[in-house]
Formats: structure tokens, sequence, C-alpha cells
């Protein structure tokens, strides 16, 4: 009778570890999916910036941020923390990828980061860039020279 009752006990326990096991690598592959947490994140990281948009990688390892006066941010999930930080006008080298969904950054600030990035879909990798060259141009190189016409006002 004691034996029964011992490996019933073993076997709840089995069973237990089993189902604890499997949760851990569920919210391990689950990244930064939750776009709250996300946020959550960032924001305290970056408590004066408001977040306008938010955009996953398709492995959810890192989000692209998209702030109120146009600049850009990024978070990545390093495992046991996330790292966020500010992307600052000219400080980032991007280029598309060979897929088409995704784009190959230099973070200039912050070499650790640079990487392939890849998307969902071609839509978010070209939103993410333009969020990007937004933020690539430096403000006084935004200005037009004055005295230049455009092609537009020619005709």
């Amino acid at each position: 009778m004691g034996i029964i009752v011992w490996c019933v006990l073993f076997a709840i326990v089995i069973f237990f570890a089993f189902v604890a096991t499997r949760m851990a690598a569920q919210n391990k592959e689950d990244g930064l999916h939750d776009t709250g947490l996300a946020i959550i994140e960032f924001g305290r990281a970056f408590p004066n910036e408001a977040i306008r948009q938010l955009q996953a990688t398709e492995n959810g390892q890192a989000v692209f941020v998209r702030l109120h006066d146009n600049k850009a941010g990024f978070m990545r999930n390093m495992s046991r923390h996330f790292s966020c930080h500010l992307i600052e006008p000219g400080r980032v080298r991007v280029v598309g990828s060979e897929t088409g969904r995704g784009l190959v950054i230099d973070f200039l600030d912050a070499p650790h980061h640079n990487g392939d990035f890849e998307f969902a879909s071609a839509k978010e990798a070209s939103e993410v860039s333009l969020w990007l060259l937004g933020n690539y141009i430096a403000e006084p190189d935004k200005d037009l020279p004055s005295g230049n016409i455009s092609a537009a006002n020619n005709q």
C-alpha cells in the first residue's frame, strides 16, 4: 500500500515538472509579441516620450517604436531584461534585406544591436524604414535651400 502512494506522489511531481517546463519554454518563445509589455518597458525607460506606434519583428525579439515627434526608438529582448534606446538622427544605417521582408540595420551608437531584422511582411519592413528615414535626416538637412525650384514648380 505504501509503495502505491509513493508512486502516485512521484507521478504527480513529474507531471507538475513537465507542465512547469512547458510553460517556461512558451514564455521564452513569446519574446516581445505582447505589445502591452513593450509599451510598459519602453515607457519605464523613457517616461517623457509618447509612443505613437509599435512594430515587432517576426520572431518577437525586437520592437521598433515610433514616437510622437517622429523620433524612433528600439527595444530588444536580452533574455533576462529589455534593452531600450532612442535612435539619434543620423546615427543609423539601414539597408533592405535579401528577402524583402527585413532590414539590415547598423546602430552607430549601439553596435551590439546591429543585425538583420525580419518582419512578417514587406509592408511592415517598409513602414519601419520610413520611421528610421524620418529620424535619419538631421533637422538642418531637412530645410531646402532657398532659390531652388523643384521640378513640380516648373510645369
